[in-house]
């Protein structure tokens, strides 16, 4: 139970939002029917995760409740993000009575946003009274919207008094939620409801335990809850569950978010425009979304997305980063970083080479941490270990690494592979480890290898290069190596491979694009340099600045793209820089210094007012009248 325990603590996250419309909120489970340990350990990891508990941003499970146990920790909940199950209890009261909202962002079984379900219990030793003990009072006299999701009650057969509710007075219609109800017939005593209540709807006897309608008893004029029969009693459109008045402030609960109090359909963004720099600037009011709330700064074991919301985990194509103490989800350049173990680390701690058993454990790493060894074994199998024949087109698994911290030593690869292609991603080799205690990358006895292709490797931090026995292996004998050295004690023996005039004949030399420091292989693909310029990785004669698409500009003998708001011009260049605002001519418009698609069109502005701009007739964006509402 202790790892339950523990468990429950990190999943209660407390937190107190200042100035807040919430005190306290708690994360919720999703357990469903499952026992955690005894009756009464499960009763504690309950009271543990819903004490004083306002807002449950997940589920809230109640499920093998006895008799004896106190809930009145139950009373403080007001508000569910998920669904509510209320499932094999035997106690006769679940007192809820203060929950008004459950806003159904996760369903139960994908449909119910409220599920009471079997509970009861069977006496099987008397003929007379079958069920002795079970839910008989459903406690929600404060519940009053369901945003998501339907209803189901089924197998309460002491339940009284449900199947007066108007449940279509909380569920959300329109989106045609499953309502699913199995009222047994079984002879229980019912009180009635109180003859106050509107359309003799209540969850027990008593005036106070009347249902409360926020929506059937709606003026026409009303667009959602309301507090009464008048026009006048409409409630905010940002409302949930009714209100004590018409502003976003005297709601009952928010549809959407709360903002201090204040409802809203969105927290105030991390990005406002500028009119002065005609740009995107970071909002100094910004607040994130956690929940149905906004806040100044996420809870310390969340991050935080680019779109202003608290998560605990980024999604796919983002990686988790710290920039100026904020943890955060940042867009990946390419593949997000995996950082994987290699040989000599972890569960590879004794193995020596790369095999069939561990190299889907590669796929898609972008650092190895250790080593990388492809040897004889590696393709063939090993019979004394049982280890069988590697499907080649595994090495493929390679082609995402940017970076390994030890030695890459190779001395075997499939036949139909000229060329270490699979590593033509590789950066840096950092050395750590070395082979031998000497050499951090080798490539040794391949008969049928004919050039490196290794166009992307940058750096070799420590240890030495051993390249021989590869009869046919053109392309290495050049200078370059020095170049990826970081220690002076360095250095690169390239020996018995094939012969320089050879590989001149075989025209087997660099491309005419590149300069004298040499190449990985053959074409403009595989210079060390460009003799003229680069685009993206590939050397050639001349950049797009005056003809041919898309249009460039030259920076550091790179020919780099122009912004896609620039306008092609024939004969002239397009941009003289990166960016919408090194234009020559726009595309489009032109707002202040950049060249944009359209005019601003309701961009949220920095006094809290949107920005409506329309196009003159030289193209150029202009503000329209502050009257103006829809531009």
């Amino acid at each position: 139970m202790k790892l339950v325990e523990r468990l429950l603590r990190e999943c209660k996250s407390v937190i107190k939002a200042k100035g807040g419309y919430f005190e306290e909120l708690c994360q919720g489970i999703s357990n469903r029917l499952t026992l955690l340990g005894t009756v009464d350990d499960h009763y504690n990891n309950l009271v543990r995760m819903y004490s004083n508990c306002t807002v449950v941003l997940e589920n809230l499970e109640l499920t093998y409740i006895q008799d004896y146990h106190d809930l009145s920790f139950l009373k403080s909940i007001q508000e569910v993000g998920g669904y509510v199950l209320i499932a094999v209890n035997k106690a006769a009261i679940i007192p809820l009575e203060n929950l008004r909202l459950i806003r159904g962002h996760s369903l139960y079984d994908n449909k119910y946003a409220l599920a009471v379900m079997s509970n009861y219990e069977k006496n099987h030793s008397s003929v007379t009274l079958n069920y002795t003990r079970g839910l008989r009072q459903l406690m929600l006299r404060g519940l009053t919207d369901i945003l998501k999701g339907g209803v189901k009650i089924a197998h309460n057969p002491l339940l009284c008094n449900v199947e007066t509710i108007q449940w279509w007075d909380m569920v959300n219609k329109a989106g045609n939620p499953r309502m699913d109800f199995k009222l047994e017939s079984y002879g229980r005593y019912c009180g009635k409801c109180d003859p106050g209540c509107y359309n003799g709807s209540c969850w027990t006897p008593g005036p106070e335990n009347c249902q409360t309608f926020t929506k059937l008893k709606c003026a026409e004029q009303c667009s959602g809850r309301c507090r009464g029969p008048k026009p006048s009693d409409c409630c905010n459109e940002h409302c949930a569950a009714g209100c004590t008045g018409p502003r976003p402030t005297e709601c009952l609960a928010c549809r959407d978010f709360q903002d201090d109090g204040t409802c809203k359909d969105a927290c105030p963004p991390t990005m406002i425009y500028n009119p002065n720099t005609h740009q995107l600037a970071s909002n100094p009011n910004a607040k994130y979304t956690f929940g149905a709330t906004c806040v100044k700064t996420c809870p310390h074991n969340y991050v935080v997305t680019d779109h202003g919301a608290c998560v605990r985990t980024c999604g796919g194509n983002t990686h988790e980063v710290e920039e100026n103490g904020v943890r955060r989800c940042k867009k990946c350049d390419g593949i997000c970083p995996k950082v994987c173990n290699g040989l000599g680390m972890g569960p590879l701690t004794a193995v020596l080479s790369i095999n069939a058993s561990n190299i889907d454990s590669f796929k898609n790493c972008t650092k190895i941490n250790g080593d990388v060894s492809i040897i004889g074994t590696s393709l063939n199998g090993d019979r004394y270990t049982s280890t069988p024949k590697m499907d080649p087109a595994k090495l493929d698994y390679f082609r995402t690494v940017k970076e390994i911290s030890g030695f890459l030593l190779i001395q075997a690869w499939p036949k139909h592979l000229d060329s270490l292609s699979a590593f033509e991603n590789l950066e840096i080799i950092r050395g750590r480890t070395k082979q031998f205690g000497q050499v951090s990358f080798a490539a040794l006895n391949v008969a049928h290898l004919k050039y490196l292709g290794l166009r992307s490797l940058r750096e070799i931090s420590d240890g030495n290069i051993v390249v021989k026995n590869n009869p046919h292996l053109c392309y290495s004998n050049g200078g370059h190596w020095n170049g990826l050295f970081r220690l002076d004690k360095q250095f690169a023996r390239v020996d018995n491979n094939a012969n320089i005039s050879t590989c001149a004949q075989l025209n087997s030399t660099c491309d005419d694009m590149c300069t004298k420091e040499g190449c990985w292989g053959p074409g403009p693909t595989m210079c060390l340099t460009c003799l003229y310029y680069a685009r993206r990785g590939r050397c050639v004669g001349a950049c797009h600045v005056l003809d041919g698409t898309p249009r460039e500009y030259v920076l550091n003998n790179m020919c780099l793209e122009c912004d896609q708001e620039c306008m092609v011009k024939n004969g002239t260049g397009s941009c003289f820089g990166s960016g919408p605002d090194k234009c020559v001519e726009c595309a489009h418009v032109k707002d202040g210094p950049h060249c944009v698609y359209r005019c601003p069109r309701g961009v949220l502005g920095d006094v809290d007012r949107p920005i409506w701009k329309y196009a003159d007739k030289n193209r150029e964006c202009q503000l329209c009248h502050e009257n103006c509402t829809d531009g």
